[in-house]
């Protein structure tokens, strides 16, 4: 992490932009307005860090040879997974400000935020396979955890969540939407969770510890939507809450994960 931060401008652009809108979080958080026009403007703006780690990755998934390399793959989803959660928070804040929606849930933002989840599935799919994940998946074992995992984050989400849940069939789309995200990041977690287990030994260990970064991200992104969820559904969502701090870290971690991965080529290179 050290290494990136001193090689990396990219790494230091993203801390202290990060910095800042922790420090206007802060602010915001002790002022104590919830349905102001400071509220909105935060959530419009600090999708920049997704902007930032997804443009940058776009960049660095080109150093590892883009669509022709597993790692530029995988780089490529997770940078695509990021613009479109961008895209998410352009279109939720839109609402806000121009429609005068406060929780625009359901609406076209979620075409952003949704597509997240199936890119970082592909994105974390092919750091596995670089790991031996393909194979590995095949062993019994590795099945298990594979299960064992999301079920876990899904008794969770029941527990605190579902249990109780009033469908309202008027109303499909949000229904698919309130089991959807929980589903779709528990799989992605406990997918970046067996590969972290499996890259022990892939280029000399360091990529290990870069995959940890990542499985952070993932969870700070299933823990953001499940608390937006939970919030949402009991009417305590408000924006520039601390729902949207989670959000922020986990476009934050996301963005230094993606970072780290340039750090790997840039030694691999000098040999």
């Amino acid at each position: 992490m050290k290494d990136t931060i001193k090689k990396e401008f990219s790494a230091r652009l993203a801390i202290v932009l990060f910095g800042l809108l922790t420090f206007w979080w802060l602010i915001l958080l002790a002022s104590g307005l919830r349905e102001n026009i400071h509220n909105y403007l935060f959530g419009a703006v600090y999708g920049l860090m997704a902007l930032v780690g997804g443009l940058t990755g776009l960049s660095i998934s080109k150093t590892w040879g883009g669509a022709k390399s597993s790692v530029g793959r995988a780089i490529l989803f997770l940078a695509l997974g990021l613009l479109a959660a961008e895209c998410g928070q352009l279109v939720f804040s839109f609402y806000n400000i121009f429609l005068g929606v406060e929780i625009p849930y359901p609406s076209l933002a979620d075409i952003g935020f949704f597509a997240n989840i199936p890119l970082y599935t592909i994105g974390i799919y092919y750091l596995a396979q670089i790991s031996g994940g393909l194979i590995t998946l095949r062993k019994l074992a590795n099945k298990i955890q594979v299960v064992i995992i999301p079920f876990l984050l899904l008794l969770i989400s029941y527990i605190l969540f579902l249990q109780g849940y009033e469908y309202d069939w008027s109303n499909p789309l949000k229904i698919f939407l309130d089991f959807g995200y929980p589903l779709g990041q528990a799989f992605y977690v406990s997918l970046a969770l067996l590969t972290f287990t499996l890259t022990r030994g892939i280029l000399g260990g360091v990529m290990k510890n870069k995959i940890l970064f990542i499985l952070f991200a993932f969870f700070a992104q299933y823990l953001a939507d499940y608390n937006f969820l939970f919030q949402n559904s009991r009417g305590t969502w408000y924006n520039g809450g601390y729902g949207d701090y989670l959000y922020l870290l986990a476009y934050f971690l996301m963005s230094i994960g993606i970072i780290q991965l340039k750090t790997i080529h840039t030694q691999l290179s000098k040999g």
